[in-house]
């Protein structure tokens, strides 16, 4: 069997998870792609297809419900979505499967992993994750892999495959959620220090919305920015400020201590 799986990472920690999940399966070959580029295949040679981000603001990012509106589906394809998360994931695993089955897919799964936080405003308050996931949120990351593999097997044997319901996430029996405008509310608008700023177009690149212009310092499109933070978090020189950050609190790669993990 063949597959792909389609990821939005920004500070690799989605991403590793993927590759850890690619390798530990049996009996389907994935493929890994990132959404933010181009390069995007049909799903014509896939049996099974994957969908993983990281939470935002309690739900899936807008860069991959607006990838899913535009994706071309095949029809009767099965997926499974992955979202992982800091501080409350909240309702953004069952928000993620219900515009991934909106699409057409067959949702077989989902599982929410907890990872390091890469969110300044929570970096600043100390709240920060970072021994995340933990032996037990690992272990359990191990099973919903073994789950998976029943699920494939069945596929495979053209058995009837066990769905696993996708539950949303709640706090105190109340459902959350935010408005799409929120992170860019927290955020504020970003300026530059031009005495640091070296125009290595390192922010121009990550940026996953298009919203920033290189000249001879960034020029941010404030209507296009979502408030994702990958430009601030990935300035090398720490040149890109916002209404209460100087650069500081960044997080724009997994620790070796974190990847270690993943390839023990």
């Amino acid at each position: 069997m063949k597959g792909a799986i389609f990821y939005f990472s920004l500070t690799g920690n989605t991403k590793l998870s993927m590759e850890y999940l690619s390798k530990k399966v049996e009996g389907v070959d994935f493929e890994l792609y990132d959404i933010r580029t181009k390069e995007i295949p049909s799903l014509d040679s896939f049996d099974v297809v994957g969908f993983a981000a990281f939470t935002d603001h309690l739900g899936p990012p807008k860069l991959m419900r607006d990838f899913l509106t535009d994706f071309e589906v095949k029809e009767s394809t099965y997926a499974f979505v992955l979202n992982t998360y800091s501080g409350f994931s909240g309702p953004t695993l069952s928000k993620f499967a219900d515009v991934v089955k909106a699409r057409g897919f067959e949702v077989l799964s989902g599982f929410s992993l907890r990872m390091p936080q890469n969110y300044p405003p929570m970096r600043k308050m100390r709240i920060t994750s970072d021994t995340a996931p933990t032996s037990k949120e690992f272990n359990k990351y191990d099973e919903y892999i073994t789950t998976l593999n029943n699920q494939f097997m069945e596929i495979k044997q053209n058995e009837m495959v066990k769905i696993k319901k996708i539950k949303g996430g709640s706090m105190m029996g109340m459902k959350i959620s935010l408005s799409e405008n929120q992170p860019k509310k927290d955020m504020g608008l970003q300026t530059v220090n031009e005495e640091r700023c070296i125009g290595c177009v390192k922010c121009e690149k990550v940026c996953p919305y298009d919203a920033i212009e290189m000249s001879s310092i960034p020029l941010f499109n404030h209507e296009k920015c979502k408030g994702c933070w990958g430009c601030y978090n990935h300035c090398p020189t720490k040149a890109i400020q916002t209404k209460s950050f100087d650069g500081d609190y960044q997080y724009n790669r997994p620790s070796e201590s974190l990847k270690a993990k993943f390839l023990a």
